[in-house]
């Protein structure tokens, strides 16, 4: 992972002391929800985050050698409402999630710049109940996900309207798939002679042949 730090978080893991923390920023169609490992508001990079402290609690990342797609899952406990109805009406699959690390100095500034140590897609969300708060867990797919995912595309035109809205070029695909086209044949009724219709001087239309 040290590959991607700034030498200022390679600084921070080498020091005595170490205060690391945690940035998720989860994409929902009506607005980001952004929440952090501590407590209280905290924005980075213009990035704002709401603090939830020992509520959130992310399982381990894993990283291996094969590039494989290792997920990952998100929880966040004692939830109440409006985030509830975000989590139960909003639609979430396949909304992007990120993680980042990032550590704090000795008077709880961010060092630049957290890391990104985890991106991927929401999958399925769970919500336990209790009688006043909720916990919700959401498990998160890795982005490498979309290579073992099937593209399919036809060559019609509301396939090719999905990037080109305003492409005509294959609304007539359907119609000449099944019609003849006649090449370099002569005309019914001839020999192969060459023919010609020209006009007179007086008007009349006069056949050769």
């Amino acid at each position: 992972m040290s590959r991607t730090l700034t030498s200022a978080m390679q600084t921070v893991a080498t020091a005595e002391v170490v205060r690391p923390i945690l940035l998720v920023q989860c994409a929902f169609d009506s607005g980001d929800l952004n929440l952090w490992s501590g407590i209280g508001d905290l924005t980075v990079d213009s990035v704002d985050y709401v603090g939830a402290g020992t509520l959130l609690s992310i399982s381990p990342v894993k990283e291996s050698a094969d590039l494989a797609a290792n997920g990952m899952s998100v929880t966040l406990s004692g939830v109440t409402d409006p985030l509830i109805s975000k989590a139960r009406d909003e639609d979430y699959q396949g909304r992007e999630l990120k993680i980042f690390l990032g550590a704090m100095d000795s008077a709880n500034s961010v060092i630049a710049d957290p890391v990104l140590i985890f991106s991927g897609f929401m999958d399925t969300m769970s919500i336990q109940d209790s009688a006043d708060t909720a916990t919700i867990t959401v498990s998160v797919e890795n982005r490498l996900i979309e290579f073992q995912r099937n593209r399919v595309r036809r060559y019609t035109a509301e396939d090719q309207k999905i990037d080109y809205p305003t492409d005509k070029g294959l609304e007539f695909v359907a119609e000449i798939a099944e019609k003849e086209i006649v090449w370099g044949h002569s005309p019914a009724g001839t020999s192969g002679g060459r023919q010609g219709n020209n006009i007179d001087e007086d008007g009349s239309n006069t056949h050769h042949r």
